[in-house]
């Protein structure tokens, strides 16, 4: 069976698409299967592998909202070897008002999922920058989730909450999951940037990574050119640390 992570944060631009992009070609270049999964209606992570969202006519909304259509039909491989993912467009943005009138509605995507849990060993899913019903499922279909915080205060703050909305899924329907916290957007030229890193550490011991992304513009670039980092800038600091991630994701498993 597959490990499903979820990668979340309210807040935006934190790296979650960074993450779910470059995570996902580094466990492929270590020959894992790994399938990619576009959860926000701006899709993000769609365009940043290099593909227009508006060109498909079928996509991750289909698959949560028609019982009868097998998410097998929009799996689409990137250009990294083992590496696919399952698309997104506006469409989504619908699914929040149409899955929530639904029985069981924050086991939708966990059941979609489960279709292709065996052709993969890991399933990442990209989330929105919400806290709602496509965030909600993405939780209760994880073991894990790894939550991208940007080395600053406010994104402390951010932090306690969604540490709450975990807590809670994990009191009413999803025991195993397990969260991990990812330090992103790090500047070591700033006092301060250190002292929220040193923080995390105190607060939140082995759930944080070792591993510090830290600020580069060859991640917006290698997104304009709808590639991860690892093909954009192969030898990059950047591509080393995904690396680096990956091989503690390992570990962790």
């Amino acid at each position: 069976m597959s490990k499903l992570y979820a990668i979340t944060n309210q807040k935006g631009g934190v790296g979650k698409t960074t993450t779910s992009v470059c995570l996902g070609a580094a466990l492929a270049e270590l020959e894992k299967r790994v399938l990619a999964v576009d959860l926000d209606p701006q899709a993000g992570l769609t365009t940043s592998l290099g593909f227009d969202p508006d060109s498909f006519e079928t996509n991750i909304y289909n698959a949560l909202i028609d019982d009868e259509f097998h998410v097998k039909n929009i799996i689409t491989k990137t250009k990294v070897q083992n590496f696919s993912f399952l698309p997104s467009n506006l469409d989504l943005a619908g699914a929040e008002g149409e899955l929530i009138g639904e029985i069981g509605w924050d086991r939708t995507l966990k059941n979609t999922l489960y279709q292709i849990a065996n052709d993969y060993d890991y399933i990442l899913i990209d989330c929105p920058p919400s806290l709602g019903v496509l965030t909600t499922n993405a939780l209760i279909a994880a073991q894990r989730v790894i939550i991208p915080v940007q080395s600053e205060y406010l994104a402390l703050r951010g932090l306690k909450q969604l540490n709450r909305i975990i807590a809670k899924v994990r009191k009413k329907g999803n025991p195993e999951l397990k969260p991990k916290i990812l330090r992103t957007m790090h500047d070591p030229r700033t006092t301060h940037t250190s002292e929220i890193v040193e923080e995390l550490e105190r607060h939140f011991g082995d759930q944080v990574y070792k591993t510090i992304i830290k600020r580069t513009i060859k991640f917006a670039d290698s997104a304009l050119a709808g590639e991860p980092i690892l093909v954009y800038a192969n030898r990059s600091e950047g591509a080393d640390a995904y690396r680096q991630l990956a091989r503690e994701v390992l570990e962790d498993d």
